[in-house]
C-alpha cells in the first residue's frame, strides 16, 4: 500500500510539474510572440513583402540590398515613431522589454546604415526624403499654429496620418525598388504606385476602426469624420478602384489577376468584421499581415 500510494504521489507531482513545464513554456511563446509584433518586425516584414512584390511584378531579379535595407529601415523607423516619447521621458525607468527593443533598434539601424550604402548614391537622395518624413513624422519641431495640439509633429495634424504612411509605404516600396534597378517610370509602375497608396489606406482603416476610443477627436481620422458604416463603405470603393486600375496595366496576367482578387477580398473582410473592441492582434497581426500573404500566393502561382 505504501509503495501504491508513493508511486501515486510521485506520478501527481511529475504530472504537475509537466503542467507547469507546459505554461512556462506557452508564456515563453507569448512573450516571444509580442516582442515580435512590438518591435515591429511583423510590420517590417510586411514592408519588405510589398517590396519583393514589385521585384516580382516587374521581372526584376532579388535584390538582398533594397529588400534588407527596407526591412530594417521600417523597424529602426516604427519604433523611433513609437518609442521616441516614451524613452525620452522615461529613460530612467525603462520597462525590461523596451530596453531590449531600443538594442534591436540600435542593432537594425547599423544593417539599414550598411545595406543603405550598398545602395546607388542617387538613391539616398531618394531615401532621404522618406527619412525626413519619418523624422518630422515624430519629432515636435513644426509651428505650432499648425497642430491640433502641443505634440507639433506631422501625425499630429488633423486628418493627415494615414496618407502620410500611405505615401511613404508606396514611395518606399514601389518606387525604390525601380529606381534602384535603374528602370524607368513607366504608365504601369504609376498605376502600381496608386494601388499600393490606396491599399496601404485600405489596411489603415481597421485600426483607425479600433483607435476610435484613444484617438483624439481633433485628430479627424476617416472614422471619426464619417462613422465606422461609411468607413466601411469607403473601404469597399478602394478595393474596387484597386482592383478596376490593374486592367489599365499593360503588363498583367491571369495569376496576377486572381491572387489581387484573393488579396482585396480577404482584405475587404477584415475590415467589414472589425470593430471597436476587436481581438488585441487583429489589426496588428492578421490585417497587417496581408501583405504577407499576398507576396506567398504571387510566388506559388507566379
Amino acid at each position: 500500500m505504501c509503495f501504491i500510494e508513493r508511486n501515486r504521489k510521485f506520478l501527481t507531482i511529475h504530472k504537475r510539474y509537466q503542467h507547469f513545464r507546459y505554461f512556462c513554456f506557452m508564456m515563453f511563446l507569448k512573450q516571444l510572440f509580442n516582442f515580435y509584433i512590438n518591435s515591429s518586425i511583423h510590420v517590417a516584414l510586411a514592408v519588405y513583402a510589398f517590396t519583393y512584390i514589385t521585384l516580382v511584378e516587374y521581372d526584376i531579379q532579388y535584390d538582398e540590398n533594397v529588400l534588407y535595407f527596407v526591412f530594417y529601415a521600417t523597424i529602426t523607423g516604427y519604433n523611433f515613431v513609437k518609442y521616441f516619447g516614451i524613452a525620452k521621458f522615461h529613460h530612467r525607468r525603462l520597462a525590461g522589454w523596451l530596453k531590449v527593443i531600443q538594442i534591436f533598434s540600435l542593432i537594425s539601424f547599423v544593417l539599414l546604415c550598411y545595406y543603405g550604402l550598398q545602395l546607388p548614391t542617387k538613391i539616398l537622395v531618394y531615401i532621404a526624403i522618406f527619412g525626413g518624413i519619418t523624422f518630422l513624422y515624430a519629432i515636435p519641431i513644426l509651428p505650432k499654429r499648425i497642430f491640433i495640439d502641443k505634440h507639433q509633429n506631422l501625425r499630429s495634424i488633423g486628418g493627415l496620418k494615414v496618407y502620410v504612411i500611405a505615401a511613404v509605404w508606396s514611395g518606399v516600396t514601389v518606387f525604390l525598388p525601380i529606381l534602384s534597378n535603374e528602370l524607368s517610370i513607366s504608365a504601369d509602375v504609376l498605376i502600381t504606385g496608386v494601388q499600393r497608396f490606396i491599399f496601404v489606406i485600405l489596411l489603415m482603416l481597421p485600426f483607425e476602426i479600433r483607435d476610435l476610443k484613444f484617438d483624439n477627436l481633433k485628430l479627424s481620422t476617416i472614422p471619426q469624420k464619417i462613422g465606422v458604416k461609411q468607413t466601411k463603405i469607403i473601404g469597399a470603393a478602394l478595393v474596387l478602384t484597386i482592383f478596376l486600375l490593374e486592367f489599365f496595366k499593360d503588363g498583367i496576367t491571369i495569376n496576377g489577376i486572381l491572387v489581387l482578387l484573393v488579396v482585396l477580398v480577404i482584405a475587404l473582410l477584415f475590415l467589414l468584421y472589425s470593430k471597436i473592441d476587436q481581438n488585441k492582434y487583429y489589426s496588428s497581426f492578421w490585417v497587417e499581415g496581408l501583405p504577407i500573404l499576398w507576396l506567398i500566393l504571387l510566388l506559388a502561382f507566379n
